[in-house]
């Protein structure tokens, strides 16, 4: 949780500009995420395809649109902040498009050849493999999204990534209280 001035130093932030703001979230992490989503109408997808079992459902990562004021936008970066529910993206790509791009990301082939779930959309590993990335890797990895942004290991910082002539620019920009 972080407090409501740096609620509101983080929701300046990510809509300063007319982009979409999406959440990758991860059902694991985020108690009664599929409720909220259904409860407030927020458009959103899982990232996994198919019909899926009720646990496994409950834990996959979804794609959600957020939006300004908005009583989801609001439980998602209030209660969820420094809990690792997920990372934002702003994009002037749709849904269904960012989705697409998100979906190649969820497996990686390890060095021994067996393919495993990536969990990207976890901050604390975002804030690790980001960095690592060639400027090809970023910008593979960022695909339509102009920038990711995730909570810093220090409490209430907020830390933003985009895709550079050398890898990853990461700047870390604290929100106050």
């Amino acid at each position: 949780m972080i407090t409501e001035q740096a609620l509101r130093a983080l929701a300046g932030t990510l809509f300063a500009d007319r982009l979409t703001v999406y959440a990758v979230i991860d059902g694991a992490g985020c108690p009664a995420l599929l409720p909220m989503l259904d409860r407030h109408g927020v458009p959103s997808i899982c990232l996994y395809r198919g019909e899926l079992e009720p646990e496994l459902a409950e834990a996959a990562p979804y794609l959600a649109e957020l939006v300004p004021e908005s009583p989801f936008t609001r439980w998602f970066l209030g209660e969820g902040w420094d809990r690792h529910w997920g990372i934002l993206l702003k994009t002037d790509a749709g849904l269904t498009e960012v989705r697409s791009h998100l979906r190649h990301l969820t497996m990686a082939r390890l060095p021994d050849g067996r393919v495993v779930y990536f969990r990207f959309y976890d901050p604390r590993v975002a804030r690790v493999f980001l960095p690592t990335c060639t400027p090809e890797q970023a910008i593979h990895f960022f695909g339509p999204a102009s920038a990711i942004f995730m909570e810093g290991e220090r409490p209430a910082t907020l830390l933003r990534m985009e895709p550079g002539p050398d890898g990853v620019l990461a700047a870390p920009m604290p929100l106050g209280g």
